[in-house]
């Protein structure tokens, strides 16, 4: 057992590095920051003040001063733990109503937009409505021009029909008042004969 401890401290020694290497040993497996951060880092840092509690204890003279001195400052000490607990509380309370606010400013602004985006598309519907009912009367009053037009021509049409017709009747009648008997045709008929004859 004496061997294996001393084969041990052997390992562990070697494995250590000395004490005159250790600031080396620190500076290689410390973290990679460069002095200038370092310095930087220490110049702006702002430190807090001194706790009071840090080198404030006094060996009291009886165990009795003691105790009461330990009970006064563990009252102190909850006294400060209650007082950071409601800084704290009261911290997260304005951080809990500012997240709500921004959270109504949000959802006022979300409901603003679609408000703004349903106007729009009123809008646009109804703008598109009028010019459709534009375009409706427009082709109505096409439409009826255009039956106008073809009513009118039918009109000329059947008017020169009828004028055609009553002209047609007239010859005809002019014609017919010029028709012979059958007993006078054969008479005609010879004196056509003889008049082309000569």
């Amino acid at each position: 057992m004496a061997a294996s401890q001393a084969l041990l401290r052997r390992t562990s020694l070697l494995s250590k590095p000395s004490t005159r290497q250790l600031p080396q040993f620190l500076r290689s497996n410390s973290t990679t920051t460069t002095p200038a951060h370092h310095e930087e880092h220490q110049r702006n840092h702002t430190y807090l003040k001194p706790s009071d509690y840090i080198s404030s204890w006094v060996t009291p003279k009886t165990p009795i001063e003691a105790e009461a001195k330990l009970a006064s400052l563990r009252r102190e000490y909850a006294k400060k733990v209650k007082e950071l607990r409601k800084e704290y509380w009261h911290e997260m309370e304005l951080q809990r109503i500012e997240k709500q606010r921004k959270d109504e400013a949000t959802r006022e602004a979300i409901r603003v937009e679609r408000e703004q985006r349903k106007a729009l598309k009123a809008k646009e519907a109804e703008a598109k409505a009028k010019e459709r009912k534009v375009a409706e009367e427009e082709f109505r009053q096409m439409l009826l021009k255009e039956r106008e037009e073809k009513l009118e021509n039918w009109r000329m049409k059947e008017k020169l029909r009828v004028e055609k017709m009553t002209e047609e009747k007239e010859v005809l009648h002019r014609k017919s008042s010029l028709w012979i008997d059958e007993s006078e045709l054969e008479k005609k008929i010879l004196d056509a004969m003889v008049y082309a004859h000569h």
